[in-house]
């Protein structure tokens, strides 16, 4: 058809009107249909549709036009015990102490300003330069990546020098920063920054991945949703595959448990809990606080006692001092009753039998 189409007048009469309402039709037909019919269409036609869910990273896609064949790949990774005994096996060495070691994914929570992000920090520098931190040794010197996602730079450089003994491979990705150089903010909820960061440990060679803390760094994820975590878990699982370790800094509900889904300890080698232990008449600078692992580690048989920690900064030198104790029994029992006594008292509160609020007086008491 050579002569040009102006206007519906111009096609009627070079077509005429039978074949006017075939090509209407057909062009009204794909806008019309309905969404599940486009997206069949895009389908057949290669593609990409708009709601389709992203894949979590580390997981292959599947291979168009072929089923894969799970039974030739169960049937390769299954063997004897014999076998078992006779293979060499990937190696996962202790990082720190007897309790922490490559590929584990580890948690550490506390309430609000207990000293989450001082232990994380005085973590990471033990491992970057193969020294301590408190009673934990570091059994060699490793690259660590730091990313945080909350404190400006300027704070995680002054709580670095205070802690820093010497040189180490330790390297920070702090969302003020990335943001003043590149305009982005980080969410590892998306699969695309899950990618990257994954990368960049395996360009630098790292070994532990600190994530300070869920909250800032997982955008989009509700918290109370099980299935959410989904969204994450892959991305932490194949991390393990590449014996990168993680520890992720999260926050206590006001149940003194970590905050939110219980499924996130399910795939965790350890959980470290925090408890305030500063006075309520001292002036907060530095932490205090006592550590207990809710989730012992599954590489020590033996319990890792409780901890009493001080971090404690000079303002005249900018150094801050590490000190602890090993932690009594009953010094860790009166800070779990110390914690609950709220609760407590509300729960004693709501009977109104006398010897029950007798009792709660004589808690309170004894504990002032």
């Amino acid at each position: 058809m050579s002569t040009t189409v102006k206007d519906i007048s111009d096609l009627h009469a070079q077509v005429g009107r039978e074949k006017l309402t075939e090509i209407i039709q057909a062009r009204i037909e794909p806008i019309a249909a309905p969404s599940s019919q486009r997206r069949r269409n895009r389908a057949h036609s290669g593609e990409p549709s708009g709601d389709a869910v992203p894949k979590p990273v580390g997981v292959e896609p599947e291979k168009s036009g072929a089923t894969e064949d799970w039974l030739a790949h169960f049937t390769a990774g299954t063997v004897s015990a014999a076998e078992l005994h006779r293979i060499k096996l990937p190696h996962h060495a202790l990082l720190l102490d007897r309790w922490f070691a490559e590929g584990d994914l580890g948690f550490v929570f506390a309430v609000r300003s207990v000293g989450k992000t001082h232990l994380g920090l005085g973590m990471a520098r033990a491992l970057a330069e193969g020294g301590s931190i408190g009673p934990w040794c570091a059994c060699a010197a490793v690259p660590v990546l730091y990313v945080d996602g909350e404190m400006n730079a300027e704070q995680i450089r002054e709580r670095d020098a205070a802690l820093a003994k010497c040189d180490g491979p330790l390297y920070y990705l702090n969302h003020e920063l990335l943001f003043a150089r590149t305009e982005k903010t980080i969410n590892l909820a998306l699969p695309e920054c899950q990618d990257a960061l994954t990368k960049l440990c395996v360009a630098r060679c790292v070994r532990v991945l600190f994530l300070d803390n869920l909250s800032t760094l997982f955008s989009g994820v509700p918290e109370n949703d099980n299935d959410a975590w989904e969204a994450v878990l892959p991305w932490l699982l194949h991390l393990r595959k590449l014996n990168i370790a993680v520890v992720i800094v999260h926050h206590a509900g006001r149940n003194g448990q970590m905050r939110g889904a219980s499924r996130r300890e399910d795939a965790a080698a350890w959980v470290l809990r925090l408890d305030d232990a500063l006075d309520v008449a001292t002036v907060k600078r530095g932490a205090k606080f006592v550590s207990t692992f809710t989730k012992p580690s599954r590489h020590t048989p033996a319990d890792v006692p409780s901890f009493a920690w001080e971090f404690s900064p000079d303002k005249n030198t900018g150094r801050c001092e590490v000190t602890y104790h090993e932690a009594s029994g009953l010094e860790v029992f009166l800070q779990w009753i110390r914690d609950g006594l709220g609760r407590v008292h509300e729960f004693l509160m709501m009977r109104k039998a006398a010897t029950r609020q007798t009792a709660a007086k004589k808690v309170f008491a004894s504990l002032s």
